[in-house]
C-alpha cells in the first residue's frame, strides 16, 4: 500500500519554513477522485483555513472529470473539508494563534484507494532566507555537475 504523489506544492517549501506536518483526508465527490487518479489536480495556489473547529482546503483546483454523468456541476475550485481528528485541529489552531504560523498544503497523494493531503505548519521566510536557499541549491547543483563528469 504505497503512496502515489499526484500534486506537489513546490512554492510552499520555498516560501515557508515547515515546522511540522500532518496527514489529512479530503472529503470528495466520486468524479473528483477519478480526476485525482488522472493527475488532474493542482494545489499550488491552495490554502487551509480552520472555521468552527473544522479544517477546509480552499482554492485547490481539481479538474472536472470529463466522463462523469453527475447531475449538478462540481466547481473545480470549491471548498473541500479536511478530515482530521479534533485533537489535531486543536493542536494546529493553538500553534497558529500563539506562534503566528500558517497552515500550508504540501502534497496531494493517493494512499491505497484514498486521497490524502499532507499539510504543514510553516513560518514565512524573509527575503534573505529565500536568497540563502537559492544559493544552497546552486552550490548543490555545481557539486552534482562535478561528480557527473
Amino acid at each position: 500500500m504505497g503512496e502515489h504523489v499526484i500534486a506537489l506544492n513546490k512554492k510552499a517549501k520555498f516560501n515557508y519554513e515547515i515546522l511540522e506536518t500532518w496527514e489529512a483526508g479530503i472529503e470528495l465527490y466520486g468524479p473528483e477522485i477519478k480526476s485525482i487518479r488522472n493527475h488532474e489536480a493542482n494545489i499550488a495556489e491552495a490554502f487551509i483555513l480552520i472555521r468552527k473547529k473544522e479544517a477546509f482546503l480552499i482554492n485547490a483546483n481539481i479538474k472536472k472529470y470529463d466522463y462523469a454523468n453527475f447531475v449538478k456541476g462540481i466547481d473545480p475550485l470549491r471548498t473541500r473539508k479536511l478530515l482530521l481528528h479534533k485533537k489535531e485541529i486543536n493542536k494546529i489552531l493553538k500553534r497558529v494563534m500563539l506562534e503566528k504560523l500558517t497552515i500550508v498544503p504540501l502534497r496531494l497523494y493517493l494512499k491505497g484507494n484514498y486521497a490524502k493531503l499532507e499539510i504543514g505548519l510553516g513560518r514565512g521566510k524573509k527575503i534573505h532566507d529565500k536568497r540563502e536557499t537559492i544559493k544552497k541549491r546552486d552550490i548543490e547543483r555545481k557539486e552534482m555537475r562535478k561528480y557527473k563528469y
